[in-house]
């Protein structure tokens, strides 16, 4: 049956769209050389990368709801062969194994990694015949998830990991679990960081206890809750000896940036500078002092969003926000009218992985969440990151169009 292009959700395409050229216009102006009068190609890659985008939206929207559905699993299995194989045989940078570069291309596993999981967990939670809250249930999509996570945590790249268990644990929530049992789940990790210290450790396991107590789980999950509980702080030393260096630099300062202005904490401090300094209407587009001169590194990337604020000012980060605000209302919609569960739960995962790297990306910038390299759906450079987002506008747009089909 042709695609009916009059039913197509446009304003949701539209405002992807408008993000996209303003994360051109920023990329420009992140490597523009005043002296020089001319900026570094980056945006015109990522221009080319926006056209490959908007013809890989034009293939998605063309095949039909049901090719996902019945390629699911194929996919899946897929993107874990390529996540062993950048272990082997993957470019590197800053010590992480993490990309395939066939001359100017540069594919990030890890960025299809994320839609395949996607696309196989959707298809596990909308046709699995186990209660919701079955253990085996939850076993079987922590598996599902666990292994990606573990061939990326190799590469290392501990933020994209934190993109995959945001997955899961969202779609857990979209398929009716209550958020007191989610707690209790992800209360090892908890554990995790209590058990840096001794005192914290045991205060914890007494609030977890009560907590158990008056929750009443079923007896085994509460068994397996308080093992998994100690288990996880037991390894908390062995974990943390097994970070890379860089990544402990990273979560020490985000606890404290001043401990170190000068190295780990200078990206930090001067975003917040950058940022701080952009004002209400901001100092104009070529015009971050931060940026222009150099103060600010991966200004392009991880740090774009840095950039918008210290030129455009507080109106423009909302204008931009308001913009991702549109977007994920929309996802919420769409996810919630889908009468088939795959498109249901596609579009929430798809909802998902932006939503998190919005808030991670934007909460970097102002020093509330650790600096993990995750980029800012749209704006950051990156070809894969682009496509990813715009595969993500592919799916819920999709999921919208097919929404009456069970």
């Amino acid at each position: 049956m042709a695609l009916d292009y009059r039913q197509l959700d446009w304003r949701l395409i539209l405002a992807a769209l408008f993000l996209s050229l303003i994360g051109i216009a920023l990329i420009y102006s992140a490597q523009y050389d005043s002296l020089r009068g001319e900026s570094l190609h980056f945006y015109v890659k990522q221009a080319i990368w926006l056209l490959t985008a908007l013809i890989g939206l034009a293939v998605i929207i063309h095949l039909p709801l049901r090719a996902y559905d019945f390629l699911a699993y194929l996919f899946y299995v897929g993107a874990l062969v390529m996540l062993a194989l950048v272990l082997v045989i993957g470019h590197s940078k800053y010590g992480a194994a993490r990309w395939f570069a066939f001359g100017p291309l540069h594919i990030t596993p890890s960025e299809v990694a994320k839609l395949a999981l996607l696309v196989a967990l959707a298809r596990f939670q909308a046709y699995s015949k186990l209660p919701t809250e079955s253990i085996r249930r939850l076993f079987f999509s922590a598996v599902m998830t666990i292994i990606p996570v573990m061939l990326i945590i190799r590469q290392p790249d501990l933020g994209t990991s934190m993109v995959f268990v945001a997955l899961l644990f969202s779609l857990w929530f979209w398929s009716g679990i209550s958020p007191l049992y989610l707690l209790l789940i992800v209360s090892p990790l908890i554990s995790l960081l209590a058990a840096f210290h001794w005192i914290t450790w045991i205060v914890y396991l007494v609030l977890l206890i009560g907590a158990l107590l008056l929750i009443k789980p079923r007896a085994i999950f509460g068994i397996a809750t308080i093992v998994a509980n100690l288990a996880f702080g037991i390894i908390t030393p062995f974990f943390w000896n097994r970070l890379a260096d860089y990544q402990k630099l990273r979560i020490i300062t985000f606890l404290d940036p001043g401990r170190d202005p000068r190295g780990a904490g200078y990206q930090i401090i001067q975003s917040k500078i950058a940022i701080g300094s952009g004002g209400l209407l901001g100092k104009g587009y070529l015009g971050g002092s931060q940026s222009q001169l150099h103060f600010l590194p991966e200004r392009h990337t991880d740090f774009i969003f840095s950039v918008l604020g210290e030129e455009f000012g507080l109106w423009g980060t909302l204008v931009v926000v308001a913009i991702f605000g549109y977007i994920f209302y929309r996802g919420i919609m769409i996810a919630s009218r889908c009468r088939s569960r795959f498109a249901s739960y596609l579009a929430w995962g798809a909802l998902t992985i932006l939503v998190f790297q919005f808030f991670v990306n934007v909460g970097m910038t102002f020093g509330l969440t650790p600096v993990t390299g995750l980029p800012l759906p749209f704006l950051s450079y990156g070809g894969t990151s682009l496509l990813l987002s715009w595969t993500l506008i592919g799916f819920l747009v999709l999921a919208d169009y097919y929404w009456t089909e069970y």
